[in-house]
């Protein structure tokens, strides 16, 4: 189904060309795609700019867990590559067939943490002819902003945004009372703190089990992350900005899209409902509860969590807890868009700027 327009700003002038258009100034009709491929999973979008935004006109996602066991091993292992080569090798048909302008296919925590992440993008490069980069912690962050900014509530001082990843989880401070810096576009330039989190879904579960998660080690899951929060600079400003009760939580990630599925009792996943849902405090501690009454098999057989998340998703809700026990805002927003939706507006508009010709800056590398 061709979703609908999304708005979005530009951040840099970023981007490498993979297929040049076939007449000058040919703009209308032009397709961008912007890849993720993260600890858990590989995600594809194709858009059509739209005026100020854009339109999706085909998407991709599979869970690969290219990252599984990297925290125990260092490296990423045999299986876990060859399951996301054969997912790349789709993505690169897609990106051929829709005839794709311009396009950014990044990678993020796995391939920053194991110590084969290079080499494996070059084995990429080789076996799929699509050249990877992967992207610090700092431009995943910006990304996922500049991607979620029309969620923002503009009628408050801002938002706490939360990313759970895989292997990593962010968090950003964006604060609307700022005067914006001269550097960077959009809500980016509102980011007045941030903190990358050596924790995800995936390591979580490795560490402490995924299957069966009774109290005891879940409060051990949350007490693992919770350790880790004041690494977010201005914690205590934070503190105090978010008893005022004008900061809101701004959820993306898959873990808080799959709770919010289930909290709307859907009988399959429908992102048109998700995306930029309210949920106040008590709505998120009941559908938090509830995903935690679960056993597996009930996991496995609720629609919108399924067999590839069942063993992820009690982590997801632990890593959740901590940041909401820290920080107590009054309401969550759920966003089913981030990193990709950034990187497509960033080149979008680029593009528009006549600046977008260039390859990522040396900073935004490894």
């Amino acid at each position: 189904m061709v979703e609908p327009v999304r708005q979005g700003q530009a951040a840099v002038a970023e981007g490498r060309p993979f297929r040049r258009s076939d007449a000058a100034g040919e703009e209308a009709g032009r397709l961008y795609a912007a890849l993720d491929l993260g600890t858990n999973n590989c995600r594809l979008l194709v858009a059509e700019s739209r005026g100020r935004g854009f339109r999706v006109v085909d998407a991709f996602s599979r869970i690969v867990r290219l990252g599984e066991g990297v925290a125990a091993t260092g490296v990423l292992s045999e299986a876990a590559m060859a399951r996301t080569v054969e997912a790349l090798k789709i993505c690169r048909r897609k990106l051929v067939d829709r005839r794709v302008h311009r396009a950014r296919l990044v990678a993020t925590e796995a391939c920053r943490a194991a110590g084969n992440g290079e080499e494996f993008l070059r084995r990429v490069k080789s076996e799929t002819d699509l050249d990877l980069e992967i992207v610090t912690r700092e431009t995943e962050a910006r990304l996922a902003v500049n991607g979620c900014a029309g969620l923002v509530d503009r009628g408050g001082d801002g938002a706490l945004l939360f990313d759970i990843g895989g292997g990593s989880s962010e968090l950003v401070w964006i604060d609307l009372r700022m005067r914006p810096s001269r550097s960077g576009h959009g809500m980016s330039r509102s980011i007045r703190a941030w903190t990358s989190l050596p924790v995800g879904v995936v390591t979580i579960a490795e560490a402490f089990g995924g299957m069966d998660v009774g109290p005891e080690i879940y409060e051990a899951m949350v007490a693992e992350v919770a350790a880790l929060l004041d690494r977010l600079p201005d914690a205590e400003a934070l503190d105090r900005a978010v008893a005022a009760g004008r900061i809101h939580f701004l959820g993306t990630s898959g873990t808080v899209t799959t709770l919010a599925g289930v909290h709307l009792g859907l009988p399959r996943y429908d992102r048109r409902r998700v995306d930029g849902l309210w949920l106040a405090d008590a709505d998120v501690t009941a559908m938090v509860e509830k995903i935690r009454s679960m056993d597996y098999e009930e996991r496995v057989a609720s629609p919108c969590i399924g067999r590839d998340r069942a063993d992820l998703v009690i982590a997801g809700c632990a890593i959740l807890e901590a940041v909401r026990r820290r920080w107590r805002c009054p309401q969550l927003r759920v966003a089913d868009r981030g990193l990709r939706e950034g990187i497509l507006a960033e080149l979008i508009a680029a593009d528009r700027r006549g600046d977008g010709g260039g390859r990522p800056r040396q900073e935004e590398r490894r």
